[in-house]
């Protein structure tokens, strides 16, 4: 773990922060014409102490009423520091790594699909560093409990975001 002068960060190799969300991170249905890959993700810095990462992709501008959740997975070993692109999405995780359903109702990465004609949206991708080795959550737990969970468990987060509109 990082010494107590870092900061925890997290980048992508994919876009920048506040970039727009290439094609191969856009959802491949709901109109929309993307790959539907996860992005590659790096962080460091994590808080001492850390014991197990936890990883979201949220659309806070999605017209629900309350966003829409693109990517939950957890249970990530305290020794992670990124993961690959496609992880999400069919891709290897580490052992021990739990993909959470999304809004779309299964689980792994399910990418941008912001209805035609909306103002980009932003879609923030966050790694959380967590003081448990595993959350205490039911296998088809949604989105919103992993994320109730994350919170009383969370030592740190890091976020980038990313913009897409169609």
């Amino acid at each position: 773990m990082a010494d107590s002068t870092s900061r925890f960060i997290l980048t992508s190799p994919a876009f920048q922060d506040g970039g727009a969300l290439p094609k191969a991170h856009v959802h491949s249905a709901m109109g929309a014409a993307g790959d539907n890959r996860s992005p590659a993700l790096q962080w460091s810095g994590a808080p001492a102490g850390t014991q197990s990462f936890a990883v979201t992709c949220y659309d806070p501008d999605a017209p629900t009423g309350s966003g829409w959740w693109h990517w939950v997975v957890h249970g990530l070993p305290a020794d992670c520091t990124g993961l690959p692109e496609g992880a999400g999405s069919g891709g290897a995780l580490p052992a021990g790594a739990v993909q959470g359903r999304t809004d779309f109702g299964s689980e792994g990465y399910g990418g941008a699909a912001p209805p035609p004609g909306d103002e980009p949206h932003r879609y923030i991708f966050t790694v959380y560093a967590l003081k448990v080795p595993r959350l205490d959550v039911p296998a088809d737990a949604t989105a919103a409990m992993v994320g109730f969970n994350i919170h009383f468990a969370k030592l740190g987060q890091a976020s980038i975001t990313a913009l897409y509109g169609r």
